[in-house]
């Protein structure tokens, strides 16, 4: 059953919080948990299972996060601020993609604005691991099979299509799309079982879907045996971006 969270009722989980290397920022919960917001003693979901994980980082202004990995794949989509990742520029709308255990980073907020973005996974993971810690990096080297795997796309240009392909399509399913719709235009997504989920995100506008209103900044989940992902724009054009994950899990 595809999992919504609309931005309105997100709003509630808005907290502070600071990584393992200091780094600060406000977090908010759309789906899932994450170790900002478990209770004490709750155990981990199993690594393999699916599990949607969906937050907004608001991180600060002028702060930086150091180079880091996690143990799922996972997008990243910025909606707010500017900044850099990497050596890459960051600012809305731009889409990132990670394959698990792949090290990516710094990501440097603007002095100004900070960088605001969704962080999106299909997995439950604990944390990040920071490259500043030499465990980690012995970790990570540890891995078999492991390789890196990295994809961008942005910042984006004004929509020159209704619907357009951002990343991929790779022979193991990962792909994301943007889709721009007129007020009252009807969008109906790729087949979810050729990934392993989908997040929609809505970055301008709103959506309405079974009767629910989805304003801007509002996601959903659509888990690999749901139905296409179908709404419709309400009295303003919509951006959404759809974002999917590769069918092989967090193996590498």
């Amino acid at each position: 059953m595809t999992l919504i969270a609309s931005a309105e009722t997100a709003r509630a989980n808005r907290r502070r919080g600071s990584a393992a290397d200091g780094v600060t920022f406000w977090h908010t919960l759309y789906l899932g948990t994450t170790r900002y917001n478990m209770a004490p003693g709750t155990p981990d979901p199993a690594p393999d299972a699916l599990f949607p994980m969906a937050f907004l980082v608001e991180q600060d202004p002028g702060s930086t996060a150091n180079s880091h990995y996690h143990q799922q794949d996972q997008f990243q989509l910025v909606v707010g601020g500017y900044g850099t990742l990497g050596l890459h520029e960051i600012r809305p709308t731009t889409v990132h993609f990670t394959g698990a255990h792949t090290a990516y980073g710094p990501i440097k907020a603007s002095p100004d604005e900070g960088v605001w973005y969704f962080t999106l996974r299909n997995g439950f993971d604990p944390g990040a691991r920071f490259m500043t810690m030499p465990e980690n990096r012995v970790a990570l080297r540890s891995i078999p099979g492991r390789r890196h795997r990295e994809s961008v796309a942005g910042p984006l240009a004004a929509p020159t299509a209704p619907a357009e392909t951002l990343l991929g399509p790779d022979p193991d399913g990962m792909t994301a799309w943007r889709y721009s719709l007129l007020p009252g235009e009807t969008v109906s997504g790729p087949d979810p079982a050729d990934g392993r989920g989908q997040y929609w995100v809505v970055t301008n506008g709103a959506l309405s879907r079974n009767g629910e209103v989805l304003p801007k900044l509002s996601c959903a989940f659509v888990f690999p045996d749901d139905e296409p992902f179908q709404a419709t724009a309400g009295a303003d054009p919509v951006e959404v971006i759809a974002m999917q994950f590769p069918r092989h899990g967090n193996t590498h």
